[in-house]
């Protein structure tokens, strides 16, 4: 699943509620992300950078996004990757990325940016071992008369989700305009995608890759589960406190006690 959600300042975002088994990436774009959960984790996190939290067999948190310092608007993205079934009651945990973190590859005669989040990109590795289910993940952004070439492996799964700007996307009979997305073939190794020189603006995008599991995906709320069966245990465990919730029934965020 993709979230893409431009916040008011007057949002109370996202109270206290619990997750399992899966892993969650939340990308802010602009303004702030101050975040906490029941195993006393707590941080912000400010415009480029990302938190890969890995649900396990289960978290309880809070994300509140909040305006930047210059009074900029909070935008973010949260993509939710599937754990694989024999990692669906693993330990949680967290690996913030910070935006000093990410390199950059610059193409095309610096027409092409490309944001190294996860993977490998012209020769740059990003950070590694930020997920368990292995992903590639790129912001890029690409100017009028530029066109970017990205390898991918292949057999992947992977998709385009445009946030600004239109380009064609290579083997496309019509452009890919914003907020559209564009899932690629697994059969293909790679992903071509140009800005035609006459258009007025650049286009933005981001670009995922992920390693198919070939597993069932049931999904009830916050919990994704492999059957029906489970997910009617993590929302038992949930309500009773057991199996990783132990601490949910007492708990609350200092957001949500400022609420």
């Amino acid at each position: 699943m993709l979230d893409h959600a431009s916040v008011s300042p007057n949002s109370p975002g996202f109270p206290d509620h619990p997750h399992r088994g899966q892993e969650t990436i939340s990308y802010i774009l602009s303004g702030k992300l101050e975040h906490e959960d029941f195993a006393g984790n707590r941080g912000m996190l400010t415009a480029g950078s990302l938190q890969f939290m890995t649900a396990g067999r289960g978290i309880m948190h809070s994300e509140t996004p909040l305006p930047g310092d210059d009074g900029t608007a909070n935008e973010g993205l949260q993509l939710w990757v599937d754990l694989p079934k024999e990692k669906k009651m693993c330990a949680p945990r967290y690996r913030d990325l910070h935006s000093s973190e990410i390199q950059e590859v610059i193409a095309d005669a610096g027409r092409v940016k490309i944001r190294v989040i996860s993977g490998v990109s012209n020769g740059v590795q990003s950070q590694q071992d930020l997920t368990y289910t292995p992903i590639w993940y790129f912001d890029c952004t690409v100017k009028p008369g530029g066109t970017i070439k990205q390898l991918l492996p292949q057999g992947w799964n992977a998709f385009a989700y445009v946030m600004a700007g239109d380009l064609i996307v290579s083997g496309s009979q019509r452009a890919t305009k914003q907020f559209d997305i564009v899932t690629l073939s697994q059969d293909g190794d790679g992903f071509e995608a140009s800005v035609p020189a006459h258009y007025a603006t650049e286009a933005r995008f981001i670009l995922v890759a992920g390693q198919p599991l070939n597993q069932p995906v049931v999904q009830y709320g916050p919990f994704v589960m492999t059957s029906r069966a489970e997910i009617e245990q993590a929302v038992s465990d949930f309500r009773m406190g057991e199996n990783g919730f132990e601490r949910a029934a007492t708990w609350a965020s200092r957001a949500t006690k400022r609420l």
